[in-house]
């Protein structure tokens, strides 16, 4: 008995320390939120194990464990019917309300791209799915969440084009007629990785012609928007923070741009925007300087970190960095002047935090209506845990908030 007593002891002791992350106070629930990143950060590093021993692609063990996740069956509620369809060849789950006397009366539309670097997630993954159902039941509304492919199996700009085609193809009187859709009242939403997606089609879907139907506004959680600067003060800030650290978003990044992952130090050394670098990598940093585009609160004591000498070929490894449909941050003015009114979420203890800032104010300056949502308690993911066991109080307030803003803007 003796024994055991103590391998139970030394085995929590051990549990603990790996659990245990020095975090701010002023983050949600901290013990909660350094359980629930050991669990990732285990399943993570499994993963990256299994690679380099050359079982897998970079995230194939996460992705088989992040499928438990998945809702067992496509099921309706009382108040939202849930259904499978395809719009220009991508698959998609569509959750109709089906409030009592609204069937027939034209409805708000959400098409919406699930987050997880490009590389994990899933239309039926149940924090996804529980949100859509509630965004269908509490707007009235036809959500429509777009199972794009993903990487390794795709890589960019196949994300991009699935999501785009897919909007295109429900940018039309007769799909959404189909689903008493009312054509002025559609928005685009994504968060993290979707939300760089949702960006992108919302730049793109404003300046095609042939879309004569147009998004009313976007609303982007914790986006990614940019790959060419790891190093403004949310990324030093919170490198090390749950529920994703800064190396992570590099991996995530390569494997979108199809990249090899031993480029992880390059891209954050900012070795691609060093100072001997080219017009094109010039004309592109502009757009990312974050002492111009950061609010000083913000900046608080960081200096910008760029290397004196990059790797003069990164570029042709990556071009994927300065094409704005993966760097949405990087388009031009005019494109920024025509998309629609704005909603952003950041959180405070976000290495993102500043890609979803510096785009808000880039937007304000080209004259487009823009709504800040800023959490001083959020982390990375903070809306998927708005329900479950490990559900966060943010995770429901931030759900709250950016609901209500849809019904006030959609």
């Amino acid at each position: 008995m003796r024994p055991i007593l103590i391998g139970t002891v030394l085995l929590s002791i051990a549990a603990a320390y790996y659990m245990y992350l020095p975090l701010p106070n002023t983050i949600s629930e901290p013990w909660k939120l350094m359980f629930s990143d050991a669990l990732i950060r285990g399943m993570m590093k499994l993963s990256f194990l299994a690679h380099d021993l050359g079982l897998t692609s970079p995230f194939g063990l996460a992705k088989y464990y992040s499928a438990w996740a998945d809702a067992k069956s496509i099921e309706s509620s009382p108040s939202v019917r849930a259904t499978e369809a395809s719009f220009g060849g991508v698959e998609a789950l569509v959750f109709e309300s089906t409030a009592a006397g609204q069937e027939q009366s034209l409805k708000r539309g959400v098409v919406y791209f699930h987050g997880g670097g490009w590389t994990l997630g899933s239309t039926k993954m149940e924090p996804y799915f529980l949100q859509c159902m509630t965004m269908a039941e509490e707007l009235n509304s036809v959500v429509i969440s777009v199972e794009y492919r993903l990487a390794p199996d795709a890589r960019f700009p196949d994300q991009y084009n699935d999501v785009f085609q897919a909007s295109k193809h429900i940018l039309t009187a007769e799909v959404l007629g189909r689903y008493s859709i009312d054509p002025k009242r559609v928005a685009v939403s994504g968060d993290s990785a979707g939300g760089n997606l949702a960006a992108a089609v919302a730049q793109q879907v404003a300046l095609d012609s042939s879309i004569p139907i147009k998004f009313k506004v976007q609303a982007l959680v914790y986006p990614a928007l940019q790959a060419l600067d790891f190093n403004t003060p949310s990324y030093q800030q919170n490198a090390n923070m749950p529920i994703l650290d800064r190396p992570m978003v590099a991996r995530f990044w390569l494997e979108y741009l199809n990249g090899e992952q031993k480029l992880v130090p390059a891209l954050l050394a900012n070795n691609r925007t060093a100072l001997d670098q080219g017009q094109e990598i010039a004309a592109a940093k502009a757009k990312t300087v974050w002492t111009k585009l950061l609010p000083v609160a913000f900046q608080k004591s960081y200096k910008p970190m760029f290397p004196l000498q990059g790797d003069s070929k990164l570029l042709e490894k990556l071009p994927g960095l300065l094409d704005v449909r993966a760097a949405p941050l990087l388009a031009e003015t005019k494109v920024l002047k025509a998309v629609p009114p704005t909603y952003i979420m950041t959180c405070e203890h976000d290495v993102l935090r500043d890609d979803g800032l510096m785009y808000a104010t880039r937007l304000e300056e080209a004259g487009v209506d823009v709504t800040v949502d800023h959490y001083e308690d959020g982390f990375h993911g903070c809306l998927s845990f708005a329900f479950g066991p490990f559900r966060f109080s943010v995770g429901r307030r931030s759900l709250g908030n950016y609901i209500h803003w849809l019904k006030e803007n959609l």
